[in-house]
């Protein structure tokens, strides 16, 4: 599938440079013919009208020489040449404006972008022609992209360092206390020492997989399975935590077969329903699962209190966390970001709606995948 589509899109790619290329042939040659026709139609126009009103009004001056053309003759043509020249001049600017003028300036932005100035853009031409002006147009859609992939780049590494800091620091210290004696190895300092590390391998897990998508290096190990089955056997591993927090976990599940990645499904049933054991009421946890003949829904639905308007639309970005602000933030931010990350690797979506005045998370992903052919 993969090498399918990289090779349709390069087919596709060349062809459209292919014809790029000859509309701007197509269109030198154009002001060619035009700089060259007009120039003879002034020339052999202005040598009409010159014999025209010498021999009306001074048929003298025209040479008696056979064949051999005269003093004012010969001013004439050169006039007239000199004319033609200027007009081919003037259509050979306009056309040194349109073509290359801005890809002059796209070279120069290019020089400045590779010596780290992200900001640099190519200036369009005044009366932008077809495809050059494609071409100018992609490359600053390229420059803007490069822009805010780097500035991406720094708030994640700020962001990762700062999420992995506080636990690592917490870790540090315990262990540090347990070196110097303050702190007695007791079950309970060691229960905490654990938690903390497994919060770490958690953090650090979704790192990878939003890490591995962005770059469009995650691999998925589709296999067909019951998915039902499967369900039932993940939500149980969430069954005692959200009963210890107050919530009764009810499964919904129609039976039936799926190709999926089991692995990242169980990721991602278990960071919505760690989503439901942090920020939900206690109540109800419903997970359900709908199969149709080409489609998996699957839902994790809580009693609310839901998401903020305001905060939806940025709900299944990477570190967005909303803050009440009678409580502390929870998570890292990561949870919601994972969740979308598998059900695009599914080849789905991920989405939220208010349901009942609760929060309802779902995916939705074709059910089967096409063979690859051989």
């Amino acid at each position: 599938m993969c090498a399918g589509s990289v090779s349709g899109w390069r087919a596709v790619e060349g062809a459209r440079r292919m014809k790029s290329v000859q509309g701007i042939g197509r269109q030198i040659a154009v002001s060619m013919v035009t700089a060259t026709v007009t120039s003879l139609v002034m020339a052999f126009a202005g040598l009409y009208l010159f014999y025209a009103l010498l021999l009306r009004f001074a048929p003298s001056l025209i040479s008696e020489e056979a064949g051999l053309p005269g003093g004012i003759e010969w001013m004439m043509m050169i006039t007239l040449l000199a004319v033609g020249a200027g007009v081919a001049f003037v259509f050979a600017v306009r056309l040194a404006r349109h073509i290359v003028q801005p890809i002059v300036t796209v070279a120069a932005s290019a020089r400045r972008l590779a010596d780290g100035d992200l900001t640099s853009r190519a200036v369009p031409a005044r009366t932008p022609t077809g495809e050059v002006a494609g071409l100018v147009n992609d490359y600053n859609f390229l420059a803007d992209r490069l822009e805010k992939s780097a500035e991406a780049l720094l708030r994640w590494n700020a962001t990762i360092a700062h999420e992995l800091r506080t636990p690592v620091t917490i870790l540090s210290g315990r262990l540090q206390g347990l070196a110097d004696g303050v702190f007695q190895p007791e079950p309970a300092l060691f229960t905490s020492l654990v938690s903390h590390v497994n919060g770490l391998a958690h953090l650090i897990e979704d790192l990878r997989i939003v890490s591995l998508m962005d770059g469009g290096h995650l691999e998925a190990a589709i296999r067909r399975v019951d998915l039902a089955a499967e369900t039932e056997i993940i939500t149980g591993l969430m069954r005692d935590p959200l009963a210890d927090a107050g919530f009764q976990l009810i499964l919904d599940l129609e039976d039936g077969t799926a190709d999926v990645d089991i692995a990242r499904i169980r990721q991602a049933l278990i960071a919505l329903l760690e989503n439901i054991r942090r920020h939900a009421r206690p109540g109800l946890a419903l997970v359900r699962l709908r199969l149709t003949r080409d489609q998996v829904r699957i839902e994790v639905q809580d009693e609310g209190p839901g998401l903020p308007p305001d905060f939806v639309e940025y709900a299944f970005e990477p570190f967005r966390r909303y803050r009440d602000m009678n409580d502390p933030i929870k998570g890292s931010g990561l949870g919601l970001a994972v969740v979308q990350t598998i059900a695009q690797l599914h080849g789905g979506m991920a989405g939220y709606a208010q349901v009942d005045g609760g929060a309802c998370f779902s995916m939705v992903f074709p059910r089967f995948r096409a063979p690859v052919a051989n």
